[in-house]
């Protein structure tokens, strides 16, 4: 599979559209890409593991914290 399919495979599920829509504002940790999403903060983190993996999303350490953004 190309880069190009696991992106489009990936942003075929509207909660991955949701979670890259809430990154567009910039950088947040999972609590925050959570809100108001109608999923648990674990399964926000699993579709954020399917959106690195599919190079549209990377991961930052700032102290305990992980803050995502979109990958440039």
């Amino acid at each position: 599979m190309t880069n190009h399919d696991l992106a489009f495979q990936a942003l075929g599920d509207p909660t991955r559209r949701a979670i890259m829509d809430r990154l567009s504002a910039g950088p947040a940790p999972v609590g925050k890409i959570a809100i108001d999403l109608p999923v648990t903060r674990s399964a926000v983190s699993q579709h954020l593991r399917v959106l690195m993996n599919a190079g549209l999303v990377v991961v930052h350490h700032r102290g305990t914290r992980n803050f995502y953004e979109i990958d440039p």
